[in-house]
């Protein structure tokens, strides 16, 4: 039960993450940003937490994100790797396109990833 209540919640934060990024966005690191999105196909194989793309439909995309949220475990080389991995499924990435994450925890050193919002950092989007 707990395992499905972790899952259940993930799923049911991503939109407020992705709704406070668009309102933190677009910043000095990110000026082209105007949404924030996910993406995933027909298939469901890959999931994209975090889309921040210039419009949409997108025409470029400055990231691709990650959104776990566990309160006592920070992001670790494992979720950076499946997120580097699915990633190159989306269209338009490239390999110049940043890598993100939200976890309240934070995250291991990674120098994959571009920046990381804990939830602390979130809060601040609805002053």
């Amino acid at each position: 039960m707990a395992r499905g209540y972790a899952a259940w919640r993930g799923r049911a934060v991503e939109p407020l993450v992705r709704d406070a990024l668009a309102r933190l966005l677009p910043d000095d690191r990110w000026p082209d940003v105007r949404t924030v999105g996910g993406w995933w196909p027909r298939t469901n194989r890959q999931e994209i937490d975090l889309v921040g793309a210039d419009d949409r439909p997108a025409r470029e995309i400055a990231f691709v994100g990650t959104v776990k949220w566990r309160a006592s475990a920070p992001l670790t080389a494992a979720d950076v790797t499946a997120l580097a991995t699915d990633a190159t499924a989306v269209p338009g990435v490239t390999a110049a396109t940043s890598l993100v994450g939200v976890c309240p925890a934070g995250a291991e050193p990674d120098p994959r990833l571009a920046q990381v919002w804990t939830a602390d950092d979130l809060l601040a989007a609805w002053p």
